[in-house]
């Protein structure tokens, strides 16, 4: 009688996966500020207000207290914007914000 043949033994094979795919970039921290080196139009032409281009996780209480210094003022940035904002909590970025002035 012939014994069967052994199976093979894997139990010490190990493995190991890498990948060259890189991770991707998270830009949602990115802030940029932008200035015009053009100088106002004679007659008081320039209305002096600013604008803010709307990143992830943004609020508006968190942009007010970025230009005013107080979080609590984010209803005047409601209010300068309410052409094309209904509800405080929903603004989306890429939208761009009047900011009017601290006054």
């Amino acid at each position: 009688m012939t014994t069967p043949p052994k199976k093979p033994d894997f139990s010490n094979v190990q493995s190991t996966v890498t990948s060259t795919e890189q991770a991707k970039a998270d830009f949602s921290n990115v802030r940029t500020t932008v200035t015009s080196t053009e100088q106002p139009l004679e007659g008081g032409g320039s209305t002096g207000e600013r604008t803010y281009t709307v990143v992830k996780g943004d609020t508006l209480s968190h942009i007010a207290k970025e230009f005013y210094g107080k979080a609590s003022k984010w209803h005047a940035i409601f209010e300068a914007n309410r052409d094309q904002l209904d509800d405080p909590d929903k603004i989306k970025p890429g939208q761009v914000l009047k900011i009017p002035s601290a006054e």
